[in-house]
């Protein structure tokens, strides 16, 4: 099969972006970060298209981007699926701020969690009351931000914080009920989630891992 595949290059913020375009021929069972991987390693080293990886197994969401205009870990994404209709875009999420070509600065989420004070104080007063298989299934969450880049209430640098902090709010008011931080939590949580979520679920369309965000949210409402 011949593919078109488009990539949205940009050296930096301040520069205006162009497309560079390649041919693929082939079978098209290398996955989008194969084909990267492939391509940088044909292109000079200051031509070399910027972009983030780490396992390439779906584990840890740093190649996370656009492909088609639709935000998905590029190490799980074939070519062959992608590039049905014979053309593939891809692109960097356009909620985070950019950093250079598909790498974009998702350091905000993090710190947005920070902000939000998650975190267990002390886990030993807990009551134990846990739902394991949920929190187990939250555990998985990537903080890849795809969920971010769907989200029609999410911007970078707002206050509403989005799915990837809901998620690991409820982790930590989950598993400890009982101490004063857990209760400040809870009020974070209701500021920066609760008060903006529009119920959308566009974050559960695009989960990579397939998290039911809807009812990890659920859980969530019910001890913020």
């Amino acid at each position: 099969m011949e593919i078109e595949i488009s990539v949205k290059r940009q050296p930096s913020p301040e520069e205006a972006f162009y497309i560079q375009k390649f041919v693929y021929t082939g079978d098209g069972n290398l996955t989008v970060a194969d084909w990267l991987t492939e391509i940088n390693q044909t292109e000079a080293k200051n031509n070399r298209i910027a972009w983030e990886c780490g396992c390439m197994e779906a584990k840890c969401g740093a190649c996370a981007m656009l492909v088609n205009g639709y935000p998905v870990l590029a190490c799980s994404q074939f070519l062959k699926v992608a590039g049905r209709r014979g053309k593939i875009l891809l692109e960097p999420f356009h909620k985070f701020p950019l950093v250079k070509d598909l790498v974009v600065d998702r350091s905000g989420m993090f710190d947005e969690i920070k902000r939000m004070k998650v975190w267990l104080q002390e886990k030993d007063s807990s009551e134990f009351g846990w739902d394991y298989d949920l929190q187990y299934q939250t555990g998985q969450c990537l903080q890849c931000g795809c969920c971010l880049e769907v989200c029609p209430n999410f911007f970078a640098g707002e206050d509403f914080a989005g799915a990837a902090a809901m998620v690991q709010a409820y982790k930590a008011m989950e598993q400890n009920t009982n101490d004063a931080h857990r209760t400040e939590l809870a009020q974070e949580y209701r500021a920066k989630f609760f008060s903006y979520c529009g119920q959308a679920l566009s974050c559960k369309t695009v989960c990579p891992k397939k998290l039911p965000l809807d009812e990890i949210q659920a859980r969530a409402n019910g001890h913020g």
